[in-house]
């Protein structure tokens, strides 16, 4: 685990991230049962001395988090076992995480709250299959704090 002094400063709010996580995905369009509920693990952790993110799903995703230090939004890399690779912009200001994505055939957008006490993420997942005119619900995910940890963030 990368110290907070090392952290690149453009990345410090995502500090808020690191740690475990219990993830619940539900009312899931792509289930055969909206009504069923998906239990996983999720982890965020510092890589290359503090200058990315990695958000694991085990060993079925990876999400590679940086930033431009010019630029206010997040890039995303994202990879998966089906082999799939896509590329997210994302925003993380107070109590609101964002991810999008866009182009003609799929676009995809998340928006979450985190609680008060940073430990619970509230999501929700849209897809567009017109290149973002018209949006559709595709999962609801939850995330809950289970590892403690540095989550506070740290003062630059």
């Amino acid at each position: 685990m990368e110290s907070a002094a090392s952290i690149n400063p453009a990345l410090a709010t995502l500090e808020v991230l690191v740690g475990t996580w219990e993830m619940e995905l539900f009312g899931a369009s792509f289930l055969p049962d909206p009504d069923t509920r998906v239990p996983g693990f999720i982890s965020f952790e510092w890589i290359e001395r503090g200058a990315a993110l990695v958000m694991r799903q085990g060993d079925a995703a990876s999400w590679i988090i940086g930033r431009d230090d010019a630029d206010e939004d997040f890039c995303v890399l994202y990879a998966d076992a089906r082999g799939l690779s896509r590329v997210y912009g994302m925003s993380l200001n107070q109590n609101t995480w964002k991810l999008w994505r866009r182009t003609p055939e799929f676009s995809q957008r998340f928006e979450a709250e985190l609680s008060a006490d940073r430990n619970v993420i509230t999501g929700q997942w849209k897809k567009s299959f017109d290149g973002g005119q018209k949006w559709e619900h595709d999962f609801n995910v939850n995330y809950t704090r289970s590892s403690p940890g540095n989550h506070q963030p740290t003062a630059r």
